[in-house]
This record gives C-alpha cells, structure tokens and sequence, in this order.
C-alpha cells in the first residue's frame, strides 16, 4: 500500500516531486508509525465491515481500528466480537482471491485497487486479545495489533502481557497502541507519576508499541467540556497542557520518544467535499473546479485544518478519525512541502556534519544544523511514506487529488 495510491500514476506523478514509498504491514515499525496517517475508527458492530474497510481503503485509507469499546454499547460486545471474526475471515478470503502482486492502482475507488488497510481491534480487557486471537485462526493474518483504552502503568501491563502471549500462540507480530485518556493522567496532582508509570511500560515492550494515540474527547469529560467546531483542542487550555506534558515526557526526539498522534476531530457534514482553503485554478480540478469551490466554502471546517496544522507543531503526527472526510485533509497536509524537505536535505548534507548556519534554498530563513536536525530527520521520515510536493503543488491540489474518489 501507499499514501494516495488510490489516484492514478499520473496524477500522482504531476503532484509529486518525490512520490511516496510503498510499505506493508510488514515494514519496519518504526515507518509504519509514520505512516499511520489519518486512522480511521469504525464500531465493530457494522453488518458489511469488510465490504466497508475495502471501501474506505479504495479512497486512500490506510489504517483503520475496528472497535468494541466506547463506540458500541455494551450489551452489544458479545455479538460485535462475533461479527469481527467473520468480517476477518471474509477480509482473509478476499486477500487470498486477490492473489499476489500489486494492485491497479488508481481505478476509480474499486476494491480492485485497494490493498487492506492496517487493521486494529480496540479492545476493552486484556482477556479479549488473546481470546480474539485464537478465533481469528488463520485470518489473524489481516491484523496488526489491537488499541489499548485508558492506559495506565498498572492497567496497561496487563494489556501488553496479553499481546506478548497472543504473539507467541499466532506466531506473528502483533503491534500495540495505547491510548492515554484516564483521569489521572489529566488530574495535575497525579499527572507526573502517571506519565512515568506509562513510560516504564512503554519502554519495556517498545518494539511492539507502535504509537500512542490520546483520548481527548476523555479529558474534556473529566471536566464537562466539548470544544466547538471553531476551536481546536489547544484552545482548551487544561487539554493543550495534557498534551504538551505528554510530549514532553513520551515524544522526545532523542531517541526515547514514540509516535503520539492527533486528536480526534468530533465535528463533520454529510457531504465529503466540504473544506474552506483559498481555492485556485487547478489541473487536478478539471471541469468541476467551480463546483468544488463552492463545497468546500460552504462547509467551514477551518477548525479541523487548523488542529492538524497545530498537531504536528506540537510534535504530534497522524490523527485518530470518526468519518472518512477527515481523511483527506489529515492526508494532503501531511505530505511534505518542497521547501520543507530542500531546508532538510541541506540541513543533513554530509558536509554540514559539523554544525554552522546556512541560508535557506528558498532565501526566507536560517537554517541551523545542530539545532534543526531532529526536525530535519524527523521530516525525511514524514517525506518517505507521505511524499514531497512538487514546487508548485500545495495543499489545495493534493486535498482535490485526494478526493477523486
């Protein structure tokens, strides 16, 4: 699979100066975390989930969690683990009638031109991901990993000691993402201790956790909040605080730090064209651009472009999603720009190894080796699994491209 392989090769070729790599769910951890992308929630419980994975997979989706936590009620966990297993095994069965090899990329949102998304269960104890492991039997080869809700040191351990045994009896690796949403972990007064409790966990079991996802939407209710569609979750001051300590403590670039991806945006329309950046004439928007001009300034979604772009300022990359419009755009600004990626390819050049300043390619800044390096490093990773922009390419033609579908 690979970020926009759902448009055609040559509208990815106009777009790209460097086009994005293909990956599997065998690829390195440390490049699938990158690639995560925006991941795409779904309850358990939807009677045609294979059909709709594959769906959403043909319009560029390329993780997905599968959830029997807060999303279903909870008379509905029985059933909804049942459903699981045999949407596995039709997911299974279409892989293997799929056959080897690549897929037509590019056709028309088809199933025909998806590969399956990396898939993950959220869980609500530790007993189901062993017990769902064993029914998986052989389609255990559709998944990834499972999500781990409200975790904490104590709670947590007990999670990933079922994963480790859960890998052990499918013989496959199985990756984790925990979710930091408890009370404790917003409450200052036990925040600190909480933190380092869920770093000690981490960093015992750290080739198997492949981000760690955060829990907002848990953290307004803690103290009865709901941010509205024109704010973004640092306007919350006691939320963008939560954030900021949990990047401090787990997301350092040194080396310690793991993946910690976005919030979940709550707001969204029915129609999926619906976003407000200052349209122009594109290539990519041929015969239809007036139409689209005026989708996206209808349905103001500000807020969500705003949040992602603070997201990666903040040190968080990927987002957790509920509807598949947000998809697009955690996408398209994901990619790397032109002179994002020239200031780190200068930044890294071998004969830069001994620090110094040098004028920027685009002569609008400073580049400063030493300083600048983990985000020249960290940018190159973003640029290997999302792509870079072509010179003239901004995020209006990729977030059009992305939308072809």
């Amino acid at each position: 699979m690979r970020h926009f392989g759902h448009i055609s090769p040559a509208a990815r070729e106009g777009l790209f100066h460097r086009e994005p790599s293909t990956f599997t769910a065998e690829s390195p951890a440390k490049m699938l975390s990158v690639a995560l992308g925006a991941t795409l929630y779904s309850p358990a419980t939807r009677p045609s989930l294979a059909e709709d994975v594959l769906k959403q997979a043909a319009r560029g989706v390329v993780s997905m969690v599968l959830c029997l936590e807060d999303s279903i009620d909870d008379a509905e966990v029985t059933d909804a683990e049942a459903n699981l297993i045999r949407q596995f095994a039709a997911l299974a069965a279409w892989d293997a009638a799929s056959g080897p090899g690549p897929r037509h990329e590019g056709d028309a949102g088809s199933a025909a031109g998806a590969d399956v998304p990396l898939l993950f269960i959220r869980v609500r104890e530790p007993a189901q991901i062993t017990d769902l492991v064993r029914r998986l039997g052989d389609s255990v080869r559709m998944l990834s990993g499972f999500v781990l809700p409200k975790f904490t040191e104590e709670r947590g351990r007990h999670f990933l000691e079922a994963l480790a045994e859960a890998e052990t009896a499918c013989g496959r690796r199985l990756f984790a993402m925990p979710v930091l949403e408890s009370p404790e972990l917003l409450h200052l007064e036990t925040r600190g201790d909480i933190l380092r409790g869920i770093a000690r966990s981490v960093d015992k079991y750290r080739d198997r956790v492949l981000a760690l996802r955060l829990g907002v939407t848990d953290f307004c209710s803690a103290y009865g909040l709901r941010r509205a569609p024109d704010m973004t979750a640092y306007d919350v001051h006691i939320v963008a605080s939560v954030i900021a300590d949990v990047v401090n403590v787990l997301g350092r670039a040194d080396g310690t730090g793991f993946t910690i991806t976005g919030p979940v945006w709550e707001y969204f329309r029915r129609q999926e064209r619906m976003f407000k950046p200052q349209l122009r004439r594109s290539p990519f928007l041929e015969g239809r651009a007036e139409e689209l001009r005026t989708a996206l300034i209808e349905h103001d979604m500000d807020g969500l472009l705003r949040e992602i772009e603070l997201d990666r300022a903040n040190g968080l990359l990927g987002k957790t999603c509920i509807h598949p419009s947000h998809v697009a755009p955690v996408h398209a600004l994901s990619v790397v720009s032109h002179e994002e990626f020239t200031d780190a390819q200068d930044i890294l050049s071998p004969e830069r190894g001994g620090g110094g300043v040098l004028r920027s390619a685009y002569t609008n800044k400073m580049n400063e080796v030493k300083p600048h390096r983990a985000w020249a490093e960290r940018t190159l990773q973003r640029a290997e699994v999302f792509g870079v922009a072509r010179e003239d390419v901004g995020f209006v033609d990729l977030l059009a491209a992305g939308l072809t579908n």
